[in-house]
């Protein structure tokens, strides 16, 4: 399983956890510093199965050191809205995707971005900030034109929206602000209490508001390898 673009590690961390020999790539060595940190005390601890493996790869989304077909997942969340060359990125995704293969690649949804871009002009145009804002529409569309096999969607984090929507009103470089922490603290909570109450309202919200989109994709089977 590759996680392209892993950043922190979550996904990385949580699948190594189920069981997957995971690789975590990424073009940013402290992050990828602090993702083998948590693998090997991840395997210290005993919290992935002793026949799961983890390792940290770095190097470019549009130039990546893999073989063809040499992953039987792949996780992209968050990535294609930072990269100009977007659609060459997921060619290299279809490339080392084996076929028959899954991906979930997720962006911004459309709505809850577009809010954030209007209240700060900060927050997109900062260096390595989002360069754009897709529909699902336009995601689908690209990631169909690469040859993927376009299958469900869902959206998520519907929480996560007021609190960006916050940074980006009150200035996104300010986290000491008694909103911005007020609000961090609840989505804290939210995340290791997981009380029904604000997962139900979550569900709820998640169509309307959720921060990202997620898209699930499929290599055809027998496929070969974009150019």
């Amino acid at each position: 399983m590759l996680d392209l673009g892993c950043g922190g590690g979550r996904h990385a961390f949580e699948v190594y956890r189920r069981g997957s020999d995971v690789v975590a790539f990424d073009q940013n060595e402290n992050d990828l510093a602090d993702v083998a940190t948590m693998f090997a005390a991840m395997r210290a601890e005993g919290e992935a199965p002793h026949d799961a493996s983890a390792e940290t790869v770095k190097g470019d989304a549009l130039d990546m050191p893999f073989e063809d077909a040499s992953f039987d997942r792949v996780i992209a969340a968050e990535i294609f809205e930072h990269i100009p060359h977007d659609t060459a990125a997921m060619a290299e995704l279809y490339r080392v995707l084996k076929p028959g293969g899954i991906a979930a690649v997720t962006v911004p949804s459309w709505l809850p971005e577009r809010i954030c871009w209007a209240l700060s002009e900060e927050y997109h145009t900062n260096e390595g900030g989002h360069i754009r804002i897709y529909t699902r529409a336009e995601l689908e569309a690209k990631l169909k034109a690469t040859g993927f096999e376009i299958g469900p969607h869902h959206h998520a984090h519907a929480l996560h929206s007021p609190y960006w929507w916050i940074k980006c009103a009150v200035g996104t470089g300010d986290d000491d602000h008694p909103l911005v922490r007020a609000y961090h603290r609840l989505l804290v909570w939210d995340i290791l209490k997981a009380p029904k109450a604000t997962r139900v309202t979550e569900r709820l919200l998640n169509p309307l508001i959720g921060k990202s989109v997620v898209v699930y994709l499929r290599k055809p089977t027998g496929a070969g390898n974009t150019e």
